[in-house]
Formats: structure tokens, C-alpha cells, sequence
């Protein structure tokens, strides 16, 4: 995937940075905010981080509530009580309700520029980062990076599924205020699809070649035996990528630009919250990036239909509502279900136990075996139906 994204998604230019401000200069709400940050105005909160009711907060463990004022007073605040959320802490101030975020140092915050980018091109349905008094976004403290949020309850009141469709289409409108047309010269589109494609064929001859040596056993062993039985279907989805990866690239040879979008990095309806008026805000941006399009839609599935057997029908209309407001362009839409149909957790499991003669856990190799292929086959039926009913862009 890294490797496409350099292809399909990244752009060749480096990015200037961005000025050391909160650069939504036309939106007073994130501005009320950075400033209520700073001047203590329990009035100007803004939407905030979310709070999981479903658990009760704990108190500090690796923090102190002493550590966190030394952190705080950056911003001009004090802390008065502490609760803990994983990497997330709830900080109750006489100034209001905030979040402070716990990052590895080595990540930065270097995710920041998207994130004013975000707002200078109109989109403000993210959760702001307050900076500290001395212009800085985060503080290293204790060999850890920290930010600073508002807190949001992030009440839901509808339905079940809801709130995923509320957080594609609004992924749609993020993408389609971002999206710019980013040079890929011909000859590295070429070179990535040779690269892509010889691997791709060396992992199809292994498959092979593992099958005939399964089959040249006696007795053959759990795994071996399953894997026989999966093999065609594994087949299949790889013959299946390879040729739409073909496509892909007839469709798009001559082309000298791809689209590129600021992609959120790992969108979940955990890092999707809700104000008290019931308007959805992104968080999380730490991974944010300029790449394709459909390079924050393949990690949310792969984690969505890493389950049991399921038709997934809520899934594909949650990317239908994408593509209905950001429709995929045909060689997008090609590489997309190249991507997203490329059995990759079967053939590394293959892999795996292959490399690991002699260090095997054989039941252990079968139960994961069997879950990747769950995943294939959950995969398979969203291929389909999205591959039935995707319109490409104009």
C-alpha cells in the first residue's frame, strides 16, 4: 500500500509550512475557541472530545495531577481534577472541560499544517488544537508529546448506523474540498505497475507451488488440508486484483496528474464526534496526509470485515454514501478494488507458516487461516456490490 500511495496519492512538491496560528480567520466559532483556550472565556467552549459513558474514568496513573498543571500551564490553565481515557486525558479547569492528548514525540505535529490547510479551504468540522501561549501546538513533557482539545460528551441519539453515514458523507465533503491534481510523471506510474504486477505473479506462483507440495503429502496436516480447500477462492481474488490493477493502468498510462486529496489517516466513528447540537467533528488527524482518495476508506474496511461471515450490507451502503457525494474516477475506482480485493492476510499466512517449519503451532495457524479467509469472503461480497453500483466521476 505504501508504495502505491507514493504513485497514486503523494505529491512530489513538499508543502511550505504553515504559519504558527489557527488559520480558519473567517470562522469565529474555532477562533472563539483558541481564544477561549487562552483567556479562560467558559462561555466560548467549542465541540469537544469524546467521552466513552460505557466505562467509568479512572483516575491518573502515569500522570500525576502535579504533572498535569506543569503541562497546562502552557496554556494558562489549572487543573482541578484529572480522569484518564487511554491516550487521553480529561482535564476539569475553572475555564472549562478540556482533552489533553498523549503522542509519541517521533510522530510530531507535523499533522497540524493539514489541519489548518483543512480550514483555509473552507472545511472547519474539526475538532480545533488549541496552541500554548507561546505559539507552540504541542509540549514535550517526560518524553511524551501532549496537545490540547476541547472535551465533547459526544451524545448520540440516532439510530444504530447513523452515525456512520453522518461520518462518510462528511469524509466526502472533507475530500472534496482538499482535492487538487498532483503530478505523477509516466514513467514512475510505469515502474510502480511493473513492481506491483511482478510481485503480485511471484505470490500467485507460491500459492501454486505450496498447493502441490500440500498435495504431495500422505497425511496431510490441518492447516495443509485447509488450505487446499481455500485455495481456488484464494485464487480467484488474486487473479481478480491482478486484473484490475491491468485496468488501472490502461486506464491511466498516458495520465500525468492523479488526483490527491488530504486523506484523515484512520477514520472511525470513535474519532467522529458530536457537539451538543448534534454536528459531527473529526479528531485524530495524527495521521492525516496528501494521497488518494480511497486511502481512507481501504484501512476502515479491512478493519470492518476483519469478522465473521457477514453480507455487510450496512458496510456498503456506508461507502456507496461516499462515492453518491465523491464519486471515484474510472482508474481510481480500478486501483480501489485492486487494493481492497488483494488477498493479502491469506498469502501472509501462507507465507508464515511456510517460513516456520519445525516452529509451528498447528491449531493456532489453522484458527487464523480460517479467520483470514472469513475476511476474504466478507471482502468479496463488498466488491461486488460496490463494483455493481459505484458511478464514476465525471
Amino acid at each position: 500500500m505504501k508504495d502505491a500511495s507514493e504513485i497514486q496519492g503523494l505529491s512530489a512538491c513538499v508543502r511550505k509550512r504553515a504559519k504558527r496560528a489557527i488559520l480558519n480567520l473567517d470562522c469565529a466559532y474555532v477562533q472563539a475557541a483558541a481564544n477561549a483556550a487562552q483567556r479562560g472565556n467558559e462561555n466560548e467552549q467549542a465541540p469537544i472530545f469524546q467521552e466513552k459513558r460505557s466505562k467509568k474514568v479512572k483516575r491518573v496513573t502515569d500522570l500525576s495531577q502535579q504533572d498535569i498543571n506543569r503541562i497546562v500551564k502552557h496554556y494558562g490553565l489549572n487543573a482541578e481534577y484529572v480522569g484518564r481515557y487511554g491516550k487521553v486525558y480529561k482535564i476539569y479547569t475553572g475555564q472549562g472541560i478540556f482533552a489533553l492528548k498523549k503522542i509519541a514525540p517521533q510522530n510530531g505535529m507535523g499533522f497540524i499544517r493539514h489541519v489548518q490547510s483543512l480550514y483555509q479551504r473552507g472545511y472547519n468540522r474539526i475538532v480545533p488544537v488549541y496552541p500554548a501561549l507561546d505559539g507552540r501546538y504541542g509540549v514535550l513533557y517526560n518524553g511524551a508529546l501532549y496537545y490540547l482539545m476541547p472535551w465533547l460528551p459526544n451524545e448520540e441519539k440516532e439510530a444504530r448506523g447513523e452515525k456512520h453515514q453522518k461520518m462518510f458523507r462528511e469524509l466526502a465533503r472533507l475530500h472534496s474540498l482538499s482535492v487538487k491534481d498532483t503530478e505523477i510523471s509516466i514513467e514512475k506510474r510505469r515502474e510502480y505497475y511493473e513492481e506491483t504486477l511482478s510481485r503480485w505473479y511471484g505470490q500467485q506462483d507460491f500459492l501454486e507451488e505450496f498447493l502441490e507440495r500440500c498435495e504431495e503429502q500422505v497425511y496431510m496436516s490441518p492447516f495443509a488440508l485447509l488450505y487446499c480447500t481455500f485455495y481456488n477462492e484464494t485464487n480467484q481474488a488474486l487473479k481478480f486484483s491482478i486484473r484490475q490493477l491491468e485496468n488501472w493502468y490502461e486506464q491511466s498510462k498516458e495520465m500525468e496528474k492523479a488526483r490527491t486529496v488530504t486523506i484523515h489517516g484512520k477514520i472511525s466513528t470513535e474519532h467522529f464526534l458530536y457537539d451538543e447540537r448534534g454536528l459531527g467533528y473529526f479528531t485524530n488527524f495524527e495521521l492525516a496526509k496528501n494521497a488518494a482518495p480511497f486511502y481512507d476508506l481501504l484501512p476502515f474496511l479491512s478493519r470492518t470485515l476483519d469478522s465473521y461471515p457477514s453480507r455487510f450490507d450496512d458496510c456498503v451502503d456506508w461507502v456507496k454514501t461516499y462515492f453518491s457525494y465523491f464519486p471515484l474516477k474510472e482508474d481510481e475506482k480500478s486501483l480501489f478494488f485492486s487494493y481492497l480485493a488483494y488477498p493479502a492476510p491469506i498469502i501472509q499466512t501462507v507465507e508464515e507458516y511456510f517460513a516456520n517449519e519445525g516452529k509451528r503451532h498447528e491449531a493456532r495457524a489453522v484458527a487464523k487461516l480460517q479467520e483470514k479467509y472469513w475476511r476474504m469472503k466478507n471482502t468479496e461480497y463488498v466488491v461486488m456490490q460496490l463494483s455493481q453500483g459505484a458511478a464514476p466521476a465525471s
